[in-house]
């Protein structure tokens, strides 16, 4: 069974959460503030952690910032209605995605299933990965990824990337020269349509541009095609 961790405050709706969650398949463990889920999320062997991000004390913000000092375990956010602010700012520091309190709980299982499947080679235009490179080994000059084991690097230098950011860089990897739109990356990467005003995808690939530019010097390896989308530049 897969285990989750909630941390968040709200004891009566965390255990109504954890319920419905169990009830889907999911095995919940529940920490009530950030030091507590931080301490828990940091003995590893949960495949998702849900973060509320306003709590007494230790908020969500400072136990993502310190989780992701040490583990690449997905995180979902949950955020206040319209704190755009807060959700940026977990996006930038390494979140997986995000859903805005009041949710529905059959929408927020879609959102962890679909952070589940993220840890999956990517399939492209309905392709198994498997069959589109047997080899599991994707190049484009000095970058190499090896998609079963979810390594990333370049020129020898492994990149530490989120399970969303080596999703993206797949995706552009299989993409070749052809630019992706902001809504095939969210299909293709997020598991879910874009929202209006949805920001996910562009602070995505700001982490992983600044992530790349760290090891090849090259800010413009992603290209941005404005109004569209993005692309890898094919000489990198």
């Amino acid at each position: 069974m897969t285990r989750i961790l909630l941390v968040d405050d709200d004891a009566e709706l965390g255990a109504m959460l954890a319920e419905y969650l169990d009830g889907e398949g999911f095995n919940v463990s529940q920490a009530y503030n950030g030091k507590e889920g931080l301490a828990r999320a940091l003995e590893g062997g949960y495949a998702v952690i849900l973060l509320d991000i306003m709590m007494p004390g230790m908020g969500g913000i400072d136990v993502l910032r310190e989780l992701r000092g040490k583990s690449r375990v997905p995180v979902i956010m949950l955020t206040a209605k319209g704190d755009d602010v807060d959700r940026v700012i977990g996006l930038e520091l390494g979140a997986d995605d995000y859903i805005p309190k009041p949710y529905y709980p059959r929408e927020l299982v879609a959102r962890i299933r679909a952070v589940l499947r993220r840890a999956e080679p990517v399939a492209v235009d309905g392709a198994n990965p498997s069959e589109t490179d047997p080899a599991d080994e994707l190049l484009l000059g000095k970058l190499k990824l090896k998609t079963a084991s979810r390594v990333a690097s370049h020129d020898g230098t492994v990149l530490d990337l989120t399970v969303s950011e080596f999703n993206l860089l797949e995706v552009l990897m299989r993409a070749g020269e052809r630019a992706l739109s902001k809504d095939e990356l969210s299909r293709k990467v997020l598991g879910r349509p874009r929202e209006v005003y949805d920001r996910s995808i562009d602070v995505h690939m700001s982490n992983l541009r600044q992530k790349l530019q760290s090891v090849s010097g090259d800010a413009a390896m992603i290209e941005t095609v404005r109004g569209f989308g993005y692309r890898l530049r094919q000489d990198t």
